[in-house]
């Protein structure tokens, strides 16, 4: 399905409908993965509580209906699912970089913020956890990176 604006946007107006983000809220994504350095947290999966900021522009999808014009959440929260729940690593903060980097390369948001809680983590706390912020630019360093990598290593 191929949506239209009933009146086109000038480049005028659509510079400036791209400079304000609207905020799409995935809370409490409830999901298990190994996560922590101690043997016990190694052994099982672990609860951990995703809440996902994330953002958009809805007003072009709000004027038309049309889903096209929509950021996909759907798509996106399956793939966090997917990868957290298959996923095993020692920190908060490398959970968290890599459910962002899903969410703004692989599925082209201009921005999240994504908060990560483990329950029950301290004896006296609900839980713990870490909130970051990311852009796509963010992840620009390790993309060259890879990239480089992957040619020296083609090259050999």
């Amino acid at each position: 399905m191929t949506c239209m604006l009933a009146h086109p946007l000038d480049a005028v107006a659509h510079a400036e409908l791209a400079s304000i983000d609207d905020v799409i809220e995935i809370d409490e994504l409830r999901l298990r993965c190994i996560l922590g350095v101690n043997r016990e947290e190694r052994r099982d999966r672990q609860d951990v509580v995703i809440s996902l900021r994330v953002g958009t522009d809805a007003r072009p999808a709000a004027v038309t209906d049309c889903l096209d014009l929509v950021w996909n959440y759907r798509t996106a929260t399956k793939a966090i699912i997917a990868h957290v729940e298959a996923s095993s690593y020692l920190t908060v903060e490398k959970l968290a970089s890599e459910i962002a980097r899903i969410v703004v390369v692989g599925h082209d948001a201009p921005w999240v913020q994504v908060r990560v809680h483990k329950p029950g983590a301290l004896r006296f706390a609900g839980s713990v956890g870490l909130v970051i912020y990311r852009r796509p630019g963010d992840f620009l360093d390790a993309q060259r990176c890879a990239v480089l990598t992957s040619g020296q290593e083609g090259g050999r």
